[in-house]
């Protein structure tokens, strides 16, 4: 499996889970630190898996945006839900365009 693909696999398991944001955040520094420590590792093939990486997210992001104006507002329990859903990927998204501006090419 690529990188990317691993990622997002990863990435989406922990959003089903209904995994905080914070922690969201913290997978993505995780996955790009495992990237960078591979032995073969090379910066700038990182950043590329990052900038994919951030494009799946950005379109997670707004499907998800999507999905929450769709919801029916009687129902509490599926706006949370949505909510919640849109604010972990939001994270991730985010920490994924910090990482790339770390990631030296």
């Amino acid at each position: 499996m690529r990188p990317v693909d691993a990622a997002i696999v990863r990435l989406m398991a922990l959003a089903a889970k209904g995994v905080q944001p914070p922690r969201m955040a913290r997978e993505v520094e995780v996955i790009v630190a495992e990237w960078l420590r591979a032995p073969e590792a090379d910066p700038s093939e990182a950043k590329g898996w990052l900038d994919e990486l951030r494009e799946q997210i950005a379109v997670g992001v707004g499907d998800a945006e999507e999905q929450l104006s769709d919801i029916d507002t009687s129902e509490p329990a599926a706006v949370k839900q949505a909510q919640a859903t849109l604010a972990a990927l939001v994270a991730t998204r985010d920490a994924a365009e910090r990482a790339r501006s770390a990631v030296r090419a």
